[in-house]
């Protein structure tokens, strides 16, 4: 399956369910109590980060997705601060605050890197229904998805009313499941239990093959449009009505904690769905920031040059021959890593000193080379029949061999000057006794901005000359 970055800056996502703040204190232990045999911890750190839905839509403001929260909270200063970071990272927040009932709060004691004790502050919430279904209404215009994130904690209480609003709209919905009784979301676009909470509904499954049987028959009796379960180390299994089910696998190098992994992948579905992927792209999409996620210790938010750099390994883009839209995938994410992209262009037809030295000093003016060449249309414009000696096949993989590039493109025009208005390079280098305002697509380069130099060339080394002696001896 063939993955792309998706435009999630024109994705709107709206998230309603449970909100709480995973509270970390973080120390070093060193001796054990004399009152009971537990370590003392030393706190020297306090972290606080937004749990359960409200992870969720930070992981979707975080991939660059427009998002808005509707959750209930208490008037304390969790509830402070959930909205300060929320707001900061860019989510619209909409809070039901209740009096004389307290944020769920979910506090961890941490030490070097282990989790000691965690401690639930809790009650369940007398939500104003009417008032929250209120708020949704009037959001679910701005949405291209509505996500219902439910810990079971007391947001939700009347999730019919939430789907058919949605679904009057126009809006899919997708419910992360909690509880034994998923009747209550009948009718969603899709539900993403995980294994274990699929198998309380359904009951154990044996293998594969029962899994997609009792999968399609929970589909049937709760009319959803897919079904998408969550199984660990084994991967995720999307079903469709009438469509093979899709096997995906665990994408983890190595896991580290698993908290927070479902609003991972329910926050980079609905944002990929909301920008227009079809479901299987949306999927596998969510699975390779599962990946990312589970690498990483408690609530985390997946960002969008992570995920790009996963994408770009998947499609095999970190280096190396590239399509015009691979490279511009390539050159955005080292662009957000604060990487200077260097540009230089030619035919390139018998790799030689010269080329190798100019290319390594080429390489030497940024973080990052990219190198165009001339298709072989081109060339034999340029240089004249019997030109180019190397197809631009075999041009392009021996320049991707090189150390000093990064990533090579042709191009099928005499000059590179479309595809310098596309890539928009830092710099532009070029090589040999051109004065810069010679240099072809300089006056691109500088009209926004970026650098042009000129380079010099190792003497006496020359494709030509090599042509032109090989001719000699024959």
């Amino acid at each position: 399956m063939k993955l792309s970055m998706p435009r999630f800056d024109q994705a709107p996502v709206l998230v309603v369910g449970d909100v709480m703040l995973d509270r970390y204190w973080h120390g070093g232990t060193s001796r054990i109590s004399p009152e009971a045999p537990v370590p003392v911890v030393k706190v020297d750190q306090i972290e606080d980060r937004p749990g359960g839905a409200a992870n969720v839509a930070l992981n979707i403001a975080a991939l660059g997705a427009p998002a808005m929260l509707v959750g209930i909270t208490g008037v304390d200063e969790a509830a402070d601060s959930l909205s300060d970071s929320l707001n900061a990272a860019g989510v619209d927040v909409h809070f039901q605050r209740i009096d004389e009932q307290p944020t769920i709060v979910k506090l961890r004691v941490m030490s070097r890197h282990q989790q000691l004790l965690r401690m639930d502050f809790e009650e369940a919430f007398a939500t104003d229904a009417e008032a929250l279904a209120a708020d949704v209404e009037r959001l679910l215009p701005k949405a291209s998805v509505l996500v219902l994130s439910d810990y079971g904690k007391g947001a939700l209480k009347n999730h019919q009313v939430l789907i058919q609003a949605a679904r009057r709209q126009g809006v899919p919905v997708l419910a992360d499941p909690k509880g034994k009784d998923f009747s209550i979301y009948r009718g969603a676009s899709l539900i993403t239990p995980n294994l274990s909470e699929f198998e309380a509904i359904v009951g154990r499954c044996t293998d594969e093959a029962e899994l997609v049987a009792k999968g399609a028959q929970l589909m049937r009796e709760l009319e959803l449009g897919a079904l998408l379960v969550t199984r660990g180390e084994h991967g995720m299994t999307l079903l469709r009505p009438e469509h093979p089910p899709l096997h995906l696998p665990a994408r983890a190098r190595e896991v580290f904690d698993v908290t927070g992994a479902g609003d991972t992948v329910i926050s980079t579905l609905a944002a990929s769905l909301a920008a227009g992927e079809d479901l299987p792209q949306a999927v596998a999409l969510a699975n390779l920031a599962a990946g990312i996620v589970v690498g990483k210790l408690g609530t985390a938010a997946i960002s969008a040059p992570e995920l790009r750099r996963a994408v770009q390994r998947e499609q095999g883009s970190e280096r190396g021959v590239l399509s015009l839209d691979q490279l511009l995938l390539a050159i955005e994410d080292a662009r957000a890593h604060g990487e200077k992209i260097v540009f230089t262009n030619g035919c390139f037809d018998i790799l030689h000193a010269g080329h190798v030295t100019y290319l390594e000093q080429a390489r030497a003016q940024g973080d990052r080379l990219v190198v165009a060449i001339n298709d072989d249309a081109s060339v034999s414009r340029l240089k004249g029949p019997g030109r180019p000696i190397n197809s631009v096949e075999r041009r392009m993989a021996v320049l991707a061999g090189l150390g000093a590039v990064d990533w090579v493109v042709n191009f099928t025009e005499d000059t590179p000057e479309r595809l310098l208005a596309e890539v928009k390079p830092d710099v532009l280098v070029k090589g040999g006794d051109y004065g810069i305002d010679q240099v072809v697509g300089a006056d691109i380069v500088r009209a926004y901005g970026g650098e042009v130099r000129v380079l010099g060339l190792v003497e006496n080394s020359s494709t030509t000359a090599i042509v032109n002696k090989i001719l000699d001896r024959s």
